[in-house]
């Protein structure tokens, strides 16, 4: 029995806990996963209900913290080395960030044969200073030279780290793109629909435009405010944007909707340009209810929420960054560029005044993207790179 310790920063709703939970769940019987990671952060909406949902009792390390903190960060190694030397793994394989220094870092010193790290972002640009951005450089590029493989979520992502940064050798680089249970999109999409706009009061008339994440600077939904409201004064169409997710930058984005005197509500049964509707759990049935699909981040790795979007069947507008390009297809709506605001709102309002023609061609793409990111390709590619490096170590 090949044993694999996989350590996940936190437990918050997003695409890595279902990534995580989905390799856990379904590796062969050649394998035994002890899955661990921290608990979410405060704004944040726990994702235990996922792991809940296949069965999964992962662990949890409460010093394992999303920020920087010496005392936590100790304590949080000290820990997960007490947990490799009680379960003996084969494999330590990290995800993200937090995850992936402190559970690398217990792994080296513990002699684990197999160490795997998955970047699924990085924090190389439009995060932090150059003093705090070079010193995380610096620490990437000491750990996935101790690495056994790093796994990059996508093609360009992989340019990012090994051209872009320097961050790892491309030879121990693999892609591996994400993987969901997509069919969920696909089901009772009509009563779904039908079910959503009752409850927000959508005419049948009018446009549901809807950004879907964390509620953090990095989303940049700043431009999302800005080009709703651009559309807003150019479109004769009706049109209501929904921002779905919670975190830090709420009260900040109320007050900045405040301040250009657009109006809005977090009351579903009090209709408005702006709704925040907080965390959706059953994503699917929220993009049921809507026809477009916004990003507007500075930053990414590979963005779910367009992958769901697409599984969906709607029309997305999103910025040009991390891995939006290998995941958007052509015909699935527009990518611009992230320095260029206006290109963006212009991109929104011709997505919005000639929906019904750009919404016929977004079924073109559904097929593959249900084929190209379901979690039976992701575990099975992952299980073939775990065999492949046992071997490589003589241990298979």
């Amino acid at each position: 029995m090949i044993k694999v310790l996989r350590i996940i920063n936190r437990f918050n709703l997003g695409g890595i806990t279902y990534n995580v939970s989905y390799l856990s769940r379904y590796m062969s019987a050649d394998f035994e996963t002890l899955l661990i990671g921290g608990a979410e952060e405060k704004g944040e909406e726990s994702s235990l209900h996922i792991t809940e949902q296949l069965g999964l009792k992962p662990q949890i390390i409460p010093e394992l913290q999303r920020a920087v903190s010496f005392k936590s960060d100790v304590a949080a190694y000290k820990r997960i080395k007490e947990i490799i030397r009680e379960f003996k793994p084969d494999i330590v394989h990290t995800h993200a960030s937090k995850a992936g220094a402190v559970g690398r870092l217990a792994a080296i010193h513990c002699k684990v044969p197999v160490i795997v790290h998955t970047f699924h972002g990085h924090v190389f640009h439009s995060y932090f200073g150059k003093g705090k951005t070079f010193f995380f450089k610096s620490v990437e590029r000491y750990l996935a030279q101790r690495s056994s493989a790093i796994i990059t979520i996508s093609d360009i992502q992989k340019k990012e780290l090994t051209e872009v940064f320097n961050i790892t050798d491309p030879k121990k680089t693999h892609v591996v793109p994400l993987g969901f249970d997509l069919e969920r999109f696909t089901k009772n999409t009509e009563q779904k629909r039908k079910e959503f706009r009752e409850k927000y009061k959508l005419a049948d008339d009018e446009l549901a435009i809807g950004i879907i994440g964390r509620l953090a600077p990095i989303k940049n939904h700043e431009l999302f405010i800005d080009a709703i409201e651009f559309v807003k004064n150019k479109t004769n169409k009706k049109i209501r944007a929904f921002i779905i997710g919670g975190g830090e930058t709420q009260q900040q984005l109320e007050n900045y909707l405040q301040s250009k005197n657009l109006p809005f509500t977090k009351l579903a049964e009090s209709p408005s340009l702006f709704c925040f509707t907080s965390w959706i759990k059953n994503v699917d049935w929220a993009l049921s209810g809507l026809d477009v699909v916004a990003l507007t981040s500075k930053n990414e790795g590979t963005p779910v929420s367009l992958i769901e979007a697409q599984a969906a069947g709607k029309l997305i507008v999103a910025t040009k960054v991390g891995g939006t390009a290998d995941v958007v297809g052509a015909d699935s709506g527009f990518l611009t560029n992230p320095n260029n605001p206006q290109e963006y709102k212009e991109k929104l309002l011709e997505a919005v005044n000639d929906f019904e023609k750009l919404q016929s061609k977004v079924a073109n793409n559904r097929a593959e993207v249900l084929k190209r990111f379901s979690y039976t390709r992701l575990v099975s590619d992952v299980e073939n790179l775990y065999k492949k490096l046992l071997k490589e170590k003589g241990l298979l």
